[in-house]
C-alpha cells in the first residue's frame, strides 16, 4: 500500500510539475517513433495532424505531434519561444511517452528547432529529416527580396516597402514578418495547380475541429526575438556534424516553394546526399498537402 501511494504521489509530481503542453500520438507504440515539429514561431501542428498524422501511422509508425509551449494548443502567457524552452518541451515529449530515441520531422522553422535538437541531444534521434524546413535563413530572407525587386520592378510602391525592410534590423521579428509578407504577395507558400486530392485534404480541414483549433499567438515571433539570441542562423556546419556523428539526415522539399533558392536547395542535397534528397513537383511549401502521397512514399522508405 505504501508503494503504491508513493508511485500515486509521483505521478501527481510530475503532472504538477510538467508543462501544459498539447500532444496526441497516432499509431502503434511498438513501431518506429517519429515526433513532428511544426513551423513557427506563431504556429501549430493542427494541419499536419488534421491531414497527415493518421496517414502516416498507417505506413507502420508512431506518429507524435504536438504544439510548442505558448503556441497553439498549448497556450502559456509566460513562455519564453526559445530554443532551450522548445528542448525541453520535446524531452517532456520523450518523458511523456517514454521514448529514448526518436525520427525527428521537422517542417519550415521547426527545421531549425529540430537541427539544433539533433545536435545537442543526439542520443535521442534516429534520423532527422527537413520538410520545407528552414536551414539557412538569412538566405531565405534575400531570396524572398531579390525575386520580389524582379516581379515589382515597375511598381515603385511596392520596390520602396521592399527597400524598406531592407533598411530593418535583420535580426527582428518585424523583418521576418514582412519578408513573409513579401512572399506571401510573391504566392510562394501556393501549391501551383491543386490536385482534386490536395483540394479535398484542405476543405476536410478547414471543415473539421482541427481548423477550428488553429490557434495563432501573434505574440510568439515577438517573444521569440526578444529572449532568443540565435535568431537568425545559418546551420549548414551544424547540419554537417549531425552528419558526421552518423545520425542520418533526409530533406524532402517542394519544387514550387518559392521561399528556397536553387543553390539552396543544390547545397542541401550536397549536404545529405543524392539518395536522402527529393524535390515534389508541383508542390509548394505544405508538401504534406499539395502531394501527400508522395511525401508519405519517401517518409516511409526512408525511415524504415
Amino acid at each position: 500500500m505504501k508503494s503504491f501511494f508513493s508511485i500515486l504521489f509521483f505521478l501527481f509530481f510530475i503532472s504538477f510539475n510538467a508543462q501544459n503542453i498539447y500532444s496526441k500520438a497516432y499509431g502503434n507504440i511498438q513501431n518506429p517513433v517519429v515526433i513532428f515539429i511544426h513551423g513557427g514561431p506563431s504556429g501549430n501542428a493542427t494541419l499536419f495532424e488534421g491531414t497527415t498524422a493518421q496517414q502516416l501511422a498507417d505506413k507502420g509508425f508512431y506518429v507524435i505531434v504536438y504544439d510548442r509551449r505558448g503556441e497553439g494548443r498549448s497556450k502559456d502567457e509566460n513562455a519564453t519561444m526559445t530554443f532551450n524552452e522548445s528542448f525541453e518541451d520535446l524531452k517532456q515529449l520523450y518523458n511523456t511517452y517514454h521514448i529514448k530515441k526518436a525520427h525527428i520531422l521537422a517542417h519550415s522553422f521547426g527545421g531549425i528547432i529540430g537541427t539544433l535538437f539533433t545536435s545537442r541531444f543526439p542520443e535521442k534521434v534516429k534520423s532527422l529529416t527537413l520538410a520545407g524546413a528552414l536551414f539557412t535563413q538569412q538566405e531565405t530572407y534575400d531570396h524572398i527580396l531579390k525575386q520580389a525587386k524582379e516581379h515589382f520592378r515597375n511598381d515603385q510602391v511596392q520596390l520602396k516597402e521592399i527597400s524598406d525592410i531592407e533598411s530593418l534590423d535583420k535580426n527582428s521579428a518585424a523583418y521576418r514578418k514582412r519578408c513573409y509578407e513579401t512572399a506571401g504577395k510573391l504566392n510562394f507558400f501556393d501549391m501551383p495547380n491543386p490536385t482534386p486530392e490536395s483540394e479535398t485534404l484542405r476543405k476536410e480541414y478547414k471543415a473539421g475541429e482541427f481548423y477550428k483549433n488553429n490557434i495563432r499567438n501573434v505574440n510568439s515571433p515577438i517573444r521569440f526575438y526578444q529572449n532568443e539570441r540565435l535568431n537568425n542562423l545559418d546551420n549548414t556546419s551544424v547540419l554537417k556534424e549531425i552528419k558526421r556523428k552518423g545520425i542520418p539526415l533526409f530533406a524532402v522539399y517542394g519544387k514550387n516553394d518559392g521561399i528556397f533558392s536553387d543553390k539552396q536547395l543544390n547545397d542541401l542535397q550536397n549536404m545529405v546526399g543524392k539518395d536522402n534528397f527529393k524535390l515534389i513537383d508541383n508542390c509548394s511549401h505544405y508538401l504534406f498537402v499539395d502531394q501527400q502521397d508522395e511525401f508519405l512514399q519517401f517518409i516511409e522508405q526512408k525511415l524504415k
